[in-house]
């Protein structure tokens, strides 16, 4: 049975967003925000039925057409014009997991009633979540600046009876379904149109994505450095608490104890070494790592500010008697922690992969290639060649989009974000950084063979007692995808 979550004044969390991006809760309104959105609306149609001043979008058009004025008579079809105008999508498909938050967050940042949206267009977007109607949205289209304008009229078409949307797994026409449903499609009313589309739902759902998986990922990274650390012979003097004191960084303390915790009670670490000093891939794990962890510190800050906002524009406030025209759908801020986010991810494989190497390097006691009959066998050679173009795709992908603008919109439209580029291009460095480690765990996993009798910490000796029943070791050359495959899976798996 789901179990029901209010969306009220309290600040969605990053937890939340992972609660409520599976499935298991429905979605309702508290008394509160209820009320919030209907005054806003009382306060709205009272204006405009008594006045006739000029409010961009509302009684005028759009983008650089925003002195011409629109009757009261054509403010409905004014409405359906812009969503049916702005669905201009293309590209790869959204993912439905980005989809349900899209339209959680668009249903939170009306929930504050400082947009005019009468009260059913939210129950509406709130009975798509709960039932799992999922519009269909492409990730090409938005500039990240008027908001994210063709993926929310994607998001919203489908309220209009028209559009794609995937239900029960099935991606099928909107028209159709909503009549089987029972679900009849909205009429837009005054500022709804303008409502849905303006917001940066598009780029903070991936925001909050990225960083969901980019949270795990920097524990599995510890997780697999430390297994490295002593698959390398590894000395432990660089991550002694003492040394990270006096340097101070938050994250680079974290990643040190994050490793020691890891390799407590590990033979092979306290072992008497020949060499005074690792490789940088290895020393400098706190630091690298570390400055990675202060970056996702800083991003969950701004997501979370971002995803308790209100983004679009105009917005309206009964008690000051005040509608205003600004700029809080400009995404500046999420493109440039998108583009953070990915460097910082991305240096987590750039340094995996320089572990993978030196493992396959045929020294500290190891065969080359971690194979007993190197030359019959290429053993993980080739894992290191994956490892090294997937490493140099993400160098590529974090060139920057937020310092690229194009002018739009006839000139009215002059600085835009490119947030969404910078959303979709961090996603793909997300995926790309799950299967380097992979590589780096099944590559550490590998090397431990040639340690043993000696025995790593405890736990990690339990884990790789859980991996070898997916994953054997290797012994003579097999088909190695299928091992990189698993070993995603089983590092997915895993509760950190």
């Amino acid at each position: 049975m789901s179990k029901m979550f209010t969306i009220s004044a309290d600040p969605l969390t990053l937890k939340d967003f992972r609660d409520l991006i599976n499935g298991s809760y429905q979605l309702e309104l508290s008394e509160e925000s209820r009320n919030r959105i209907q005054h806003c609306r009382e306060y709205l149609e009272k204006k405009l039925n008594e006045s006739d001043a000029q409010f961009y979008g509302i009684n005028t058009g759009f983008g650089s057409l925003c002195n011409i004025i629109i009757s009261k008579e054509q403010t409905q079809e004014l409405q359906h014009n812009l969503v049916k105008s702005h669905a201009c999508g293309t590209g790869d498909l959204v993912p439905p997991e980005i989809v349900r938050l899209m339209l959680l967050l668009k249903i939170k940042n009306l929930s504050y009633g400082y947009s005019g949206v009468r009260l059913e267009l939210v129950e509406r977007l709130i009975r798509f979540f709960n039932e799992g109607i999922l519009p269909v949205i492409f990730q090409q289209g938005s500039l990240g600046a008027s908001g994210d304008l063709a993926p929310l009229a994607h998001l919203s078409l489908p309220l209009l009876g028209i559009g794609e949307v995937y239900y029960e797994g099935v991606r099928q026409e909107a028209g159709p379904l909503l009549i089987k449903l029972g679900i009849p499609p909205l009429q837009l009313q005054a500022k709804e149109g303008l409502a849905l589309l303006n917001g940066t739902q598009f780029s903070t759902a991936y925001c909050a994505w990225n960083l969901i998986k980019g949270n795990k990922f920097l524990k599995i990274a510890n997780l697999c450095a430390a297994l490295s650390v002593d698959a390398f012979d590894c000395r432990l003097s660089p991550f002694d608490e003492r040394l990270h004191i006096i340097r101070r960084h938050e994250g680079q303390k974290e990643v040190a104890a994050s490793i020691l915790r890891w390799l407590e009670g590990s033979a092979l670490s306290v072992r008497e070494k020949t060499h005074v000093q690792d490789p940088y891939a290895f020393r400098c794990i706190p630091q690298v790592h570390g400055a990675s962890w202060d970056a996702i510190a800083h991003i969950n800050s701004v997501l979370l500010n971002e995803a308790n906002a209100v983004t679009d524009n105009p917005n309206i406030f009964p008690d000051s008697d005040a509608i205003l025209s600004g700029g809080n759908f400009h995404a500046q801020p999420l493109a440039l922690v998108l583009d953070y986010l990915a460097i910082a991810l991305s240096e987590l494989g750039s340094i995996s992969e320089r572990r993978v190497f030196q493992l396959i390097s045929g020294i500290r006691g190891l065969p080359h290639f971690l194979i007993a009959n190197a030359g019959l066998n290429s053993g993980l050679m080739i894992p290191q060649y994956t490892a090294a173009s997937i490493a140099s795709q993400n160098k590529q992908l974090c060139t920057p989009a937020s310092v690229d603008s194009i002018v739009s919109s006839n000139g009215q439209e002059d600085h835009v974000s490119m947030a969404a580029n910078a959303a979709t291009k961090c996603y793909k460095v997300v995926d790309n950084l799950e299967r380097l480690l992979a590589i780096e765990w099944m590559t550490a996993a590998q090397a431990m063979e040639f340690r043993r009798p000696s025995k790593t910490s405890p736990q990690l000796e339990s884990l790789l007692e859980e991996y070898r029943m997916l994953v054997p070791a290797l012994e003579n050359d097999r088909v190695l995808h299928q091992d990189i495959k698993a070993t995603v899976t089983f590092l997915r798996g895993l509760r950190l």
